[in-house]
């Protein structure tokens, strides 16, 4: 029964593309009243941080996040095992350790027999077991679009806790996945992505960022972050923004999923990429010669996307072989943090 049903079919945007785009909700953002902001909370809604952080005494603090989204696959258990992936990503990127999980679920209970879902919730669960933590429970609705993510808890030091706007200028920016998660979406939906597609797909939206504990023990590593929605370039102009500085990126150094960039010089993109670009590309300098699928690589919204790290210079290698040590072969030094004279840019450039 699972084999002869298509998730994807039930939504109109997949994983991580399915954010609601970054300029209206930029707009209502500002509409929401500012709530009571305690001196415990490190962390809150002031920077578009991927969690936020409550201290409670000298050496634990709380690291708190949510994620869920529409399938981006059609196999269920790998619906599941991708969103929790992407959910436990925001506790790494603070630099915290999960310590558990509550699941959200949203399904279409008349079209979704019962084992189609409960095949969601076990993928979901295995990602779970694999970082240690258990599903403590949750909560479910009736809905016309299946959804399922995670409420995660994590631990952090307070001293340790890797917020998105402290980067520095000078320091270099380290990408720990390929880019193209959202290409492969685009192409799986049009029936065109293959086996080995796939594969590379879910090895990369299933691969767990818990280097990130790891990585904010290491020296000189002032901010994270993870790409998710709102590609490359609409992460790291968070960190910019947030850090008041501007950012260079060089093309040629930027890690790609080999399949993905075959398939954007042939034109295919998310619509999610255009949504990005429409919302920030003001903010960024684009070399006129570059080709249009590399613009649509760095707008694309990664689900489960790789951590990305601003660390001193001279820590650069160090974070790299550290990524690489964990897994990350394509872990890459991709540019640096600038100084920004006037509103923070990021310049994009090709040599």
């Amino acid at each position: 029964m699972t084999d002869r049903i298509a998730l994807t079919s039930f939504s109109h945007g997949g994983g991580c593309g399915c954010k609601i785009a970054p300029g209206l909700l930029a707009q209502i953002l500002a509409r929401a009243p500012q709530g009571l902001v305690p001196p415990q909370l490190l962390v809150g809604t002031e920077t578009a941080d991927d969690a936020a952080v409550y201290q409670f005494n000298d050496t634990q603090a709380l690291v708190a996040t949510t994620d869920f989204f529409t399938p981006i696959v059609d196999d269920p258990f790998d619906f599941g095992r991708i969103a929790a992936t992407n959910a436990l990503s925001d506790i790494y990127a603070m630099g915290g350790t999960p310590i558990l999980a509550l699941a959200l679920v949203g399904m279409p209970i008349a079209q979704l027999p019962p084992e189609v879902i409960g095949r969601v919730l076990e993928g979901g669960a295995a990602v779970c077991r694999d970082a240690g933590i258990p599903i403590a429970g949750g909560h479910s609705i009736d809905v016309l679009e299946p959804i399922y993510g995670l409420v995660g808890l994590g631990l952090v030091h307070p001293d340790r806790v890797r917020r998105n706007s402290d980067a520095r200028a000078g320091d270099a920016l380290v990408l720990g996945k390929p880019l193209g998660v959202g290409i492969l979406s685009a192409a799986l939906k049009k029936g065109v992505l293959g086996d080995d597609g796939y594969a590379q797909m879910l090895r990369h939206t299933t691969q767990l960022n818990r280097v990130g504990s790891q990585l904010a023990q290491l020296e000189g590593v002032h901010a994270m972050t993870d790409v998710t929605g709102f590609g490359l370039a609409g992460h790291l102009l968070e960190m910019c923004r947030g850090a008041k500085l501007s950012a260079q990126v060089r093309l040629p150094d930027l890690p790609l999923i080999d399949i993905a960039a075959r398939f954007a010089e042939q034109g295919m993109a998310t619509g999610a990429s255009a949504r990005n670009w429409t919302g920030y590309g003001a903010e960024v300098d684009w070399p006129l010669d570059a080709p249009e699928w590399q613009r649509a690589i760095v707008s694309d919204p990664q689900t489960s996307g790789g951590l990305l790290v601003s660390c001193a210079a001279e820590s650069a290698d160090a974070v790299r072989a550290a990524f690489v040590d964990a897994g990350f072969e394509q872990a890459s030094i991709i540019g640096r943090m600038e100084e920004s004279a006037d509103t923070p840019r990021l310049r994009f450039v090709r040599d």
